[in-house]
């Protein structure tokens, strides 16, 4: 009989090498099976949060609409409830600025011209807007404004860096904790003025828009006079097109 050779014998670490590389490899595919099922279901959270902000703007609309023709029918007037919401835009540059309104500026966080911001309005931030009036203009924004200006402009703060908001996983690692979980959320906190809109607002980087196409008419007269800064209640949102 011929003498079969022996095979040589594998070592011990490398058995244990393989063994622990099997183990990591299983590790790391339950781990991600379970994130793909995390994934999965907050993504049916999201859908089922975005079906109910749908339903409660229409639902606003309808209630509205049904206001305005029973006042009709009586022979009154149908008076909306007072805007809760505003967009500001700053329009004019620093120079000769007086340190009151250049506070307020700097309190909005609108540093720079074309900048704008959201901001609750109540006594004090009228009282603001109001100081810092020649240098910007600002008016309610709707809500197809809100989603635009969110979706095609909208940049967040992270780690004090100007972050583009691709991914809704940026939202939910810096608003999870106040139950904002995805670009909806977002917009429905700005919109509807909600418990969260501080956060929310804080959490956006200022908007920074263009010129408005065709240029400004006159930075230095009110609006009411055929200018440009002050209050232009709705009007705010044809403007804001012309410059997203």
């Amino acid at each position: 009989m011929a003498d079969t050779k022996k095979l040589p014998k594998v070592p011990e670490s490398l058995l244990k090498k393989r063994k622990q590389r099997a183990e990591a490899k299983a590790k790391a595919a339950k781990a991600a099976d379970l994130a793909k099922k995390k994934q999965q279901q907050k993504r049916g959270i999201i859908f089922k949060r975005a079906e109910k902000y749908v339903r409660e703007y229409r639902a606003r609309e309808a209630d509205q609409l049904r206001l305005r023709r029973q006042a009709r029918k009586t022979g009154n007037f149908y008076v909306p409830a007072e805007p809760k919401l505003a967009f500001v835009v700053r329009i004019r540059g620093i120079n000769g600025v007086h340190p009151r309104p250049r506070k307020v500026l700097q309190l909005f966080r609108l540093r720079q011209i074309n900048n704008g911001v959201f901001v609750k309005l109540n006594k004090a931030t009228l009282n603001m807007l109001k100081i810092a009036e020649p240098y910007i203009t600002w008016g309610v924004p709707n809500l197809k404004t809100v989603r635009e200006l969110v979706y095609k402009r909208g940049y967040g703060k992270v780690d004090r860096q100007r972050v583009p908001l691709t991914d809704n996983a940026i939202i939910e690692k810096q608003l999870g904790s106040k139950d904002v979980l995805c670009m909806e959320d977002l917009i429905h906190e700005l919109f509807t003025v909600g418990n969260n809109f501080k956060a929310a607002s804080n959490f956006l980087w200022q908007f920074k828009l263009n010129t408005p196409n065709g240029g400004w008419r006159r930075k230095y007269n009110h609006f009411n006079d055929g200018g440009d800064f002050g209050f232009r209640d709705d009007k705010i949102n044809a403007l804001l097109r012309r410059m997203i």
